[in-house]
């Protein structure tokens, strides 16, 4: 196999040094223009005393952008004065302190790539996290320069009468020529990835909120023109997580002024820009007509995770982004914590341990694995992961779980005091916790430096006679890439005893440290032999090996006291179940399912009284999942297995599941809060899998619930319920809903996805034809996610087809969407990075597209190292 070297050069964390020169005061003015904008910056800049040397040029960096004049303390430069190459500005010879004016041009219109400033229809937005602002003028675009902002925007008054940056408001006018200007000041020092821009024609909702000193916040969502009603939601939401961030963490807002601007396209989920928030609308937009309820829950946390960056990544941020994680992992542990609060603590946790094993954990295992704190990168888009979020929460989970609730209390608190305005490093937060605990927690650093997912494998042994038991548990990691001779991970283990009759055994210390290789730990005075029920509440990110018996894990399954380690006995009885129907499948023997599981089903619907749960208790095991515990990836194999099964429960329990269909309706009207949720989820679990049975009279259901459903979470679950079977409805029902639904594009992301996601053979020729559609368009990253995303990410079975078109199909997109947007290209190469578990016949057809990738003129340095890493890994 011809494989391609690395040839560009990698940012290392070894080199790091302070910056050469530090940033006091930036005053920006931004003239938005038809043709281009003009911006204007004032740079308050003197040397660093930190710096190692004192007479280094002053570096600046820049990227295609035009520039129009360059003053030093009034004086203009020459171009003898100063040089320009590989996107920087070097001055050779400036003062201890001094004043540069730096006036650029841009045109926001052609900024296709949605990084730094941008202008989609008649929208400026920017988004500059992490290298975006050197797109707009020449600056020290690092994180480890922090400055007080001041901003001035002029512009068309009639087109763009809204005009917004960071901080509060200081000052407004009038202009020629219908023009006007608005000036933003921002008293906390920020680095310039917290930039924010915005003009627009735009609705806005404003409301207030008192904080826990007594001080008047005002709240503004900035909306699209008549999607106004639709943010009250989310107005609901920025209360409630600035009221919690008060109670669990004693932080309270700081400006005068809290702003929500909602865009249709955009990169990302959300910024946290200071004080002028920017969101993907996805996460601000709801109603019960336009919106399921994963939609609330996902505008519940974002808007959560945005507004407690402000302390956790505003007010302390990061000093380089090899500590991302010191403001991602971080909020996204907040943003659960405040998720489990406001919502269902138990599905919320289930569901955070599915994206950890579907994603994160798979990530582990590529090619791109790389620590929460990674020592190089080529392109720093490409490392925000699941790694740098999801995994890193869950260290800092860990390190609660470690040190208890009241000193990692503390540790926050002297965290969010000692490092207030800086910019610092993952160490100065693990010994902020350390010195408020007393606890070392060397060993435990290696979770930030080791790549990979450790392994626990568990022995246990009983004496009857002597009345002990005996846990000995012994850790191991895989090898990544680059790392080898990985040394034992400091981690804790939340554990439990039943007896045989499914009661807790009293008496056993429910928490386990493990920090060697090995560890042996016996319990005395245990009357009979227990079943033991490890990781409650999945304590720590491991893959967790122990040989249970079917009867013992049907008895964690229905008496467990830990409620995530129920659902999870049934994930690993079922994944054992499927697993033989897998190799079933592919010897040629008849698939049968064991009267007994289909017991199991009964007395979950007869006795679990959280719907909830016992909508989550009745998912199989994902086919991503599946393929993850198999050494070769049988992607049909696995699909039929799985299929036959759930198809199999559809058939049993038709009565069971038809009735608790009728009984869950909602008689009472659409409300968002957790019950009525629940009720919604186990009622639509039950249709989905009555669908399955494809009888006439459950697809006449069904269509009458698209049909007649009062809110979108039932329409669009019996919507993809008809796409997913082979039925006449079908058709019928898309064509129904694109026509009622064509002028709003959050539905119709929707309608893109569901279609993308149908297993029937044949989705690729329907997503091939869905690109032409009036409504797709490549520049816009929601529709790209929707049609794309969800065809190469949901469905294995038919992106996987054994003649590669799927793959053909994802170069295609990925090769044009790269010179266009490369962010977004990069990570829908994502699928692609796994080739070596699959058949060597995909195998070949994964590496030949991912040849294409690397041998296209001028590609991008993000799909440059994804495609590259993925084919030179060993």
């Amino acid at each position: 196999m011809n494989t391609t070297t690395l040839q560009a050069t990698p940012t290392l964390l070894k080199n790091y040094q302070v910056p050469d020169y530090l940033v006091s005061t930036v005053n920006l003015r931004f003239d938005l223009e038809e043709e281009h904008t003009t911006v204007t910056a004032l740079i308050q800049i003197a040397k660093n005393p930190a710096a190692k040397s004192a007479n280094k040029p002053l570096l600046l960096n820049g990227d295609q952008l035009e520039l129009i004049s360059l003053k030093l303390d009034g004086k203009p430069l020459t171009t003898a004065q100063y040089t320009m190459a590989d996107e920087q500005l070097q001055i050779a010879d400036v003062p201890n302190e001094f004043q540069l004016e730096v006036v650029t041009r841009i045109k926001p219109q052609d900024n296709t790539s949605l990084s730094g400033l941008y202008r989609v229809q008649n929208i400026y937005c920017t988004q500059c996290e992490p290298e975006g602002f050197r797109r707009m003028t020449y600056y020290p675009d690092r994180s480890d320069v922090l400055a007080i902002f001041t901003t001035t925007i002029s512009a068309d008054k009639e087109r763009f009468p809204v005009l917004l940056s960071n901080g509060n408001l200081i000052a407004q006018g009038e202009l020629p020529n219908n023009r006007h200007w608005v000036t933003w000041h921002d008293p906390f020092k920020k680095p310039s990835y917290l930039f924010a821009l915005v003009a627009a024609d735009l609705d806005c909702l404003e409301d207030k909120y008192v904080t826990c000193s007594g001080r008047t916040v005002k709240l503004k969502i900035f909306t699209d023109k008549g999607q106004r009603d639709k943010s009250t939601y989310a107005m609901e939401c920025v209360k409630k997580a600035m009221k919690w961030d008060e109670q669990a963490y004693g932080r309270e807002y700081d400006l005068d002024i809290f702003m929500i601007v909602a865009i249709n396209a955009f990169n990302m989920g959300a910024m946290e820009n200071k004080g002028l928030n920017i969101f993907n609308d996805r996460y601000i937009l709801a109603s019960p007509e336009t919106a399921t309820d994963t939609d609330y829950e996902n505008i519940l946390a974002v808007i959560g995770h945005e507004y407690f960056h402000n302390w956790s990544g505003d007010r302390v941020t990061c000093r380089d982004w090899f500590q991302l994680s010191l403001k991602e992992g971080l909020t996204i542990f907040r943003e659960q914590e405040f998720m489990a609060a406001m919502t269902s603590p138990l599905v919320r946790r289930i569901n955070a341990v599915k994206l950890l094993r579907n994603i994160q954990f798979i990530e582990d295992a590529s090619p791109l694995a790389h620590p929460v704190q990674p020592d190089s990168y080529i392109e720093i888009n490409n490392f925000y992961t699941t790694t740098i979020y999801n995994k890193g929460s869950e260290v800092i989970g860990m390190i609660k779980t470690l040190i208890g609730v009241e000193k990692f209390r503390a540790g926050m608190d002297l965290y969010f005091s000692r490092y207030d305005g800086q910019a610092v490093t993952i160490e100065e937060f693990v010994k902020a916790m350390e010195e408020a605990s007393g606890r070392d927690l060397s060993q435990f650093r290696l979770w930030y430096k080791q790549a990979g997912t450790p392994e626990l494998t568990v022995d246990c042994s009983y004496d009857a006679q002597k009345k002990n038991y005996k846990l000995k548990i012994q850790q191991s990691c895989p090898l990544t890439p680059g790392q080898a001779n990985k040394k034992p991970f400091h981690l804790p283990v939340v554990m439990g005893l039943l007896n045989d009759k499914g009661e807790a055994i009293q008496g056993i210390d429910p928490l386990l440290e493990i920090k060697n290789e090995t560890e042996v730990f016996q319990f005395t005075n245990i009357a009979v032999k227990p079943v033991p029920s490890l990781l409650r509440g999945f304590s720590a990110p491991v893959k967790l090996n122990i040989q249970l018996t079917d009867a013992e894990l049907e008895l964690l399954l229905k008496y467990d006291t830990d409620g995530f380690n129920r659902w999870n006995a049934g994930q690993q009885l079922f994944s054992d179940i499927l697993l033989q129907l897998i190799n079933d499948f592919l010897s040629g023997t008849n698939l049968r399912l064991n009267e007994k599981v289909l017991d199991i089903f009964k007395y979950l619907i007869a006795h679990t009284e959280d719907k909830y749960f016992l909508a989550e208790l009745f998912v199989l095991p994902s086919e991503t999942y599946l393929g993850e515990q198999m050494k070769i990836i049988e992607v049909d194999a696995i699909h039929h297995a799985r299929e036959f099964m759930r198809q199999t429960v559809a058939e049993k329990l038709s009565p069971l599941l038809l009735s608790a269909y009728h009984n869950h309706q909602d008689h009472d009207g659409y409300h968002t809060n957790t019950p009525s949720m629940a009720n919604r989820c186990w009622k639509n679990t039950c249709l989905i899998y009555l669908m399955l049975n494809n009888e006439p009279q459950i697809q006449e259901l069904c269509f009458q619930q698209f049909d007649h459903g009062g809110n979108m979470t039932d329409v669009m679950t019996a919507l993809a319920a008809l796409v997913n079977v082979d039925n006449k409805k079908c058709e019928q029902a898309l064509a129904q809903f694109y026509d009622k639904w064509q002028h709003d594009p959050l539905v119709i992301d929707k309608w893109f996805a569901v279609q993308a996601r149908s297993p029937i053979f044949g989705t690729l020729k329907r997503v091939k034809s869905l690109l032409q559609h009036p409504a797709f368009n490549l520049k816009n990253p929601n529709r790209v996610r929707s049609l794309i995303g969800t065809f190469t990410r949901d469905n294995p079975v038919n992106f996987h087809a054994t003649n590669g078109a799927g793959y053909e199909f994802l170069i295609d997109q990925v090769l044009v969407l790269d010179k266009l947007n490369p962010q977004i290209a990069a990570r829908l190469l994502e699928p692609m990075t796994h080739w070596r578990r699959h058949t060597s016949q995909r195998q070949v057809l994964m590496c030949a597209q991912l040849e294409r990738v690397l041998h296209t003129p001028a590609l991008s340095k993000d799909s440059y190292e994804i495609a590259a890493k993925s084919l030179n890994s060993q």
